[in-house]
């Protein structure tokens, strides 16, 4: 299920061939097969081809086509992210159906860039992204090392079905996982069921409503984020494009007319990664075959980008 990193994707601009000041992206990211890696901190950009989970969902399919198309536009932006180098270690493809096998692989590979000191930038797919990259944190942190899972998200994704899909991960992990905890960011009352609501309480979920992100100039969002993070060995961070309002993100399974304005997502970004016990981030929902002149797509790779460039930011 593992392809190898396509150059084709890479390309733009060129402002100098010699100066790095004034390189872009297309220009400093270095390509290479995730098998050959030497042990040296990195970001790593991998892809996950994957919607059979928003198949099963009853979503909008088309999210797997996300990886390839972020990674376009990554190319053309100016390279303003310090001196951490970034690869583009290739795709993990889900094939016919078979989803779990892809979420297998992808946490294999997660944790495998976390041995090696490359930080996983995960570029989805569907939600159901976010299962194959916590196997592949907790692979490497180790069963006993207590994990934070925050989620910037519109639904907590926690329906119980036989079936796993996009919907079903963060019950998945918290049914299995009793070192596991769940801190959801941007929940909208009316893209959840009460039943949803009720397990996600049942379950001891931490959660604040989109119209609480902001209050007190993010006082109170800011303190709930410390908290959580203070409670866990590790924290991850996993971020749903259907959480953003629909005017700037229309290409998703799901919309929010209601949805968080994309400097509100970015500063949740900005300020999360900066925690120096967070291990990697995903992206996930965004659907170049639902999109809008490339709106929600552009908007993805420029959040990439600013998480690359905030990534513990003290420690470096």
């Amino acid at each position: 299920m593992y392809t190898l990193p396509d150059s084709k994707l890479w390309d733009g601009r060129i402002d100098n061939e010699s100066d790095e000041k004034h390189f872009r992206f297309h220009q400093a990211v270095q390509l290479k097969n995730v098998n050959d890696l030497e042990d040296e901190h990195a970001f790593s950009l991998i892809g996950f081809e994957c919607d059979e989970g928003v198949r099963r969902n009853k979503g909008r399919i088309g999210a797997a086509y996300a990886p390839n198309e972020i990674k376009k536009i990554i190319a053309k932006l100016p390279y303003n992210v310090g001196e951490v180098n970034t690869i583009d270690v290739g795709n993990i493809v889900c094939e016919n159906d078979q989803l779990e096998e892809a979420q297998a692989e992808l946490g294999h590979y997660t944790s495998k860039l976390l041995q090696l000191s490359k930080t996983p930038i995960i570029l989805g797919g569907g939600h159901e992204t976010l299962y194959g990259h916590y196997l592949g944190v907790r692979s490497f942190i180790g069963e006993n090392s207590t994990l934070g899972i925050i989620n910037i998200d519109a639904h907590f994704d926690m329906r119980d079905e036989d079936l796993p899909s996009s919907g079903t991960m963060f019950k998945q992990i918290l049914d299995m996982d009793k070192n596991a905890g769940y801190l959801c960011l941007g929940i909208q009352e009316f893209g959840n069921t009460q039943a949803l609501f009720k397990t996600a309480d049942s379950y001891g979920c931490n959660y604040l409503f989109e119209e609480e992100i902001t209050i007190n100039n993010y006082e109170n969002t800011f303190q709930a984020i410390d908290t959580f993070a203070e409670q866990h060995d590790y924290i991850m961070l996993t971020l749903c494009t259907d959480s953003i309002i629909s005017s700037e993100a229309p290409g998703v399974s799901a919309p929010s007319p209601f949805g968080l304005e994309p400097k509100v997502v970015r500063n949740l970004l900005r300020y999360i990664v900066s925690k120096q016990n967070i291990t990697s981030f995903d992206i996930s929902e965004v659907n170049p075959r639902l999109d809008e002149h490339n709106k929600t797509v552009r908007l993805a790779a420029n959040l990439v980008a600013e998480v690359l460039k905030h990534f513990q930011k003290v420690k470096r």
